[in-house]
């Protein structure tokens, strides 16, 4: 019978506890980036029921910045999940479709009435159907090619600030014109069609700048940033009008790609070759 050696202490297998399943703290970036967003946008709600339009339109800017950036950061942390997507929906219409709504309704469209309630109601309902829309065509394997810089019209953040841009402009040029309910019931009105149209806007997720512009854009954003600092309210209205401006620019480019695409598409002509090349 084998006995063990004496002084040789006996092995004693370890036994390790179960690994607890869990997400590192990489993976939760996106999502804490996501929630910092809503409550961004909720906070705008509440600096508008005290009358303080200057930080609940600051909310909602910082509300779109962080939106702006859990999709991009997801992406680099590989930490992208269909929880994640949802989240970022429903905080988008929160921002970007409550918010904006409660805001300008409180500001000005409560003197419309009826009218003015209709409105928001409709830019809310516009905002959920345009979200909704674009869910649906998440992962869709179809889209072509030179669709991919485009949206299918106008996203949730733009609408935020273009709907806000005549109180935007109001803190720059003084009340009397900006904040008539008339100004922002046309706008109002606009922002909820451009949503759920079909018209295509740059996207500017994955348009690549070329070597020889690149020193040029880092300036324009390095001016941009100050101007922003210096003359915030003006800066702002510059670019939401600038951006009116790149819409026909976008259904003009994507026209001319589509153009393209479908020339390259067509099947050669039968026959050979030009009867009259000899």
């Amino acid at each position: 019978m084998f006995k063990p050696r004496p002084g040789r202490p006996r092995r004693r297998r370890i036994i390790r506890p179960p690994r607890i399943p869990g997400l590192s703290i990489n993976r939760l970036i996106p999502n804490i980036l996501t929630l910092l967003a809503l409550c961004a946008g909720l906070t705008s709600i509440r600096f508008g029921l005290h009358e303080k339009w200057e930080h609940a339109v600051l909310a909602i800017i910082l509300a779109a910045v962080l939106d702006g950036l859990d999709g991009r950061v997801a992406r680099l942390l590989q930490g992208t999940s269909k929880f994640g997507a949802e989240l970022d929906s429903l905080s988008d219409f929160v921002c970007f479709g409550v918010a904006p709504a409660v805001l300008l309704y409180l500001w000005t469209m409560q003197g419309a009435g009826g009218l003015g309630w209709a409105l928001v109601l409709l830019y809310t309902v516009c905002c959920a159907l345009r979200l909704a829309r674009f869910n649906t065509m998440l992962g869709q394997p179809d889209l072509p090619p030179y669709a991919y810089n485009f949206f299918t019209g106008v996203p949730a953040p733009a609408a935020a600030g273009l709907t806000l841009l005549p109180m935007v402009a109001s803190f720059e040029f003084g009340t009397g014109f900006f904040d008539r309910p008339a100004v922002v019931a046309v706008v109002l009105t606009g922002v909820s069609l451009l949503m759920v149209s079909t018209i295509p806007t740059f996207s500017f997720k994955k348009v690549r700048v070329p070597n020889t512009w690149v020193l040029p854009m880092l300036l324009v954003v390095g001016l941009t940033a100050a101007f922003l600092v210096t003359e915030p309210w003006l800066t702002l209205a510059v670019v939401g009008v600038a951006y009116i401006a790149l819409i026909p620019v976008a259904v003009r480019a994507f026209r001319r790609l589509r153009g393209q695409a479908e020339s390259a598409a067509e099947p050669p002509p039968e026959g050979g070759a030009d009867p009259g090349v000899v």
